[in-house]
């Protein structure tokens, strides 16, 4: 395996329950390391920006407007394999289709209303990571000094 970074969000379903405790629980659990976390709020017009891949998908618009609804949490997670890592933890997109144990299983409550997304690919991550976060918000603090 090698050292990688990913994005992971905590969407606006599994904030509104107060599952981010949980969520980033079964992170560090797992032995990846959050090295950035924000909370915050997206416009319409800043979901339809990370989502654009998806613009002429049908769910595009209902899922600018999900992501829109309510306060997510963005975090930049760090590990060894750390995209795939994060996206077996999460499980299927669709909950019912998640493997038992999996953060979608457990907490998810349809295909959109997930409670989580993952980057799928170095580039996607590497995009993703760069739409919320700076590269002063990457410092390790270890290298911090």
């Amino acid at each position: 395996m090698n050292e990688e970074r990913t994005l992971a969000i905590v969407k606006p379903d599994a904030t509104a329950r107060g599952l981010v405790p949980e969520i980033t629980n079964r992170i560090q659990e797992a032995g990846l390391r959050i090295v950035a976390l924000r909370t915050l709020r997206l416009t319409e017009a800043e979901a339809g920006g990370f989502y654009a891949v998806h613009r002429e998908r049908p769910f595009f618009g209902s899922l600018c407007r999900y992501m829109s609804s309510g306060p997510i949490v963005v975090a930049v997670l760090e590990g060894d394999g750390a995209i795939k890592r994060w996206r077996d933890l999460m499980g299927a997109t669709d909950p019912a289709e998640a493997a038992d144990g999996t953060i979608r299983k457990d907490l998810g409550e349809s295909k959109e209303r997930n409670s989580t997304h993952g980057s799928d690919a170095t580039e996607t991550a590497q995009f993703e990571i760069c739409y919320f976060f700076s590269g002063l918000d990457l410092v390790r603090l270890s290298d911090a000094g």
